[in-house]
């Protein structure tokens, strides 16, 4: 698969999850919903950049947590983009599905990299009571915080053994994550090449 296709397809993909993002943080406020069936809503939650709308501890007064957060994913994201390009060029028969999934990781890794690294700096805060406005930031380079909207209130579960509390939220719905299109990005292509093109990478 040649590099400009995989470019256009991550370009895409990330043009997708952030008009998105851009939207839900510009129209909603804080723990707004919007219901488009019983079961799916449109959720707008934020959090300091972990999957699935989970919480990254606050080690004191300054965020570093979510700085080494911020960090990790921009190796992270230098390092596979530099495989990506390994592959185009050098691995020409590599697959088309493996890379297909490779560029999605890639583009939902970015997609919440570009959260954190703008949102703090562009958009004023999101509240309960008020939507966010392009205007003074509320935060500074690479501690923005990522907007999540996909919350699936599949049903209630009313006798949740505490060691399982992490799969309900906090109205007892059963898998109360609220995640993003960058987020489903990278688990439907890990799962994809964890089942399908696993043969690939051990050949590569």
């Amino acid at each position: 698969m040649k590099l400009r296709h995989i470019t256009i397809l991550v370009a895409v993909l990330l043009v997708l999850d952030q008009a998105l993002k851009i939207w839900i943080k510009t129209h909603l406020c804080i723990d707004e919903a919007i219901e488009i069936f019983p079961w799916f809503q449109l959720r707008f939650i934020e959090n300091n950049g972990a999957a699935f709308g989970m919480q990254i501890a606050n080690m004191g007064g300054f965020d570093w947590g979510k700085l080494l957060l911020s960090s990790f994913r921009l190796v992270m994201i230098a390092l596979l983009g530099y495989y990506i390009h390994y592959l185009c060029r050098k691995q020409k028969d590599m697959p088309k599905g493996a890379m297909i999934g490779l560029a999605m990781i890639f583009a939902g890794a970015v997609g919440n990299l570009i959260d954190s690294m703008f949102y703090g700096v562009i958009f004023t805060e999101s509240t309960p009571l008020t939507v966010a406005t392009l205007g003074e930031g509320y935060s500074t380079f690479l501690m923005g915080k990522v907007v999540d909207m996909f919350y699936f209130p599949l049903f209630q579960w009313n006798s949740v053994p505490s060691w399982l509390d992490f799969l309900v939220d906090h109205n007892n719905y059963f898998f109360g994550a609220i995640f993003n299109l960058a987020d489903s990005y990278i688990c439907v292509a890990a799962v994809y090449l964890a089942l399908f093109q696993w043969r690939a990478f051990e050949e590569e």
